[in-house]
């Protein structure tokens, strides 16, 4: 691992072709000397699958977001939409580096807060409420009709429930950043593709049960994404059946390169 290039340089030096769809997310891991589990946020190229960039940070704020888009730059990261969850942190991080930049609430993160704050897993009360919201927000309705049917659960559900009236006017000021994905080509509305990842490497720090220190925990996270970069997709679905057969860096690389000539993993 040692020898291993960091992964933030190789990006800079020998990846061009991003798409400036990114999903962002994180995922804790124990390290020694620190209390409680510290978060490696990292972030994924979305029509790609490769991760241009990745940190470990003693926690969640501001200054961490910060770097991590400070890096996107460094590596000339062409940002035009982030798929994240509701963070203050992120938006003021993001202002600073990328203030053209959009953000894609991601609707799991979104839904997942209505579904706690309404208790709809142990309540039944507004279960039928929160049933009609997702389905009013299915991606593949045309834009009058989502608003017929947004139209249809505010006023069936919300009209004389003070709790639901907050929550449809939370959405409706939100609009910007929970359908921003409707403007942009090939731009999700989930975080569905880095979760898929997280779940991967909860597996894989299973089998280690933390790191001694910051240091080697910065080591091994880095192999992981190298790892996860030059690894050929063999399992892909629809709409990315294309990339079977291929490794995410190849994907991004400049043209005429090939990985195998930056590092030997």
């Amino acid at each position: 691992m040692n020898k291993l290039p960091e992964n933030t340089y190789v990006s800079a030096t020998f990846c061009n072709r991003w798409s400036g769809v990114l999903n962002l997310d994180g995922k804790y891991i124990k390290v020694r000397g620190y209390p409680k589990k510290i978060p490696f946020i990292y972030a994924i190229d979305f029509p790609t699958h490769d991760i241009p960039v990745g940190i470990l940070a003693p926690s969640e704020n501001v200054f961490a977001f910060r770097k991590l888009f400070r890096l996107l730059k460094s590596v000339n990261y062409p940002l035009k939409v982030i798929i994240c969850d509701d963070s203050s942190a992120i938006k003021i991080a993001l202002r600073e580096t990328y203030p053209k930049a959009k953000i894609q609430l991601c609707h799991n993160h979104y839904f997942e807060n209505i579904r706690e704050s309404l208790k709809v897993r142990t309540d039944t009360t507004y279960q039928p409420f929160f049933s009609d919201l997702k389905k009013a927000l299915i991606p593949k309705y045309h834009p009058l009709k989502q608003e017929a049917k947004l139209s249809h659960v505010n006023y069936f559900h919300a009209r004389k429930d003070d709790v639901l009236l907050s929550i449809m006017a939370d959405l409706i000021k939100r609009d910007d950043e929970l359908f921003t994905y409707k403007d942009f080509l090939n731009c999700p509305n989930t975080n569905n593709l880095i979760e898929s990842y997280n779940s991967h490497l909860k597996g894989r720090l299973k089998t280690i049960k933390g790191f001694d220190s910051f240091g080697s925990a910065e080591r091994w996270l880095n192999a992981w994404m190298i790892r996860r970069r030059t690894k050929k997709f063999t399992d892909c679905t629809k709409p990315f059946k294309h990339l079977n057969g291929y490794s995410s860096i190849e994907k991004t690389l400049k043209k005429d390169l090939h990985w195998s000539s930056i590092f030997d993993v």
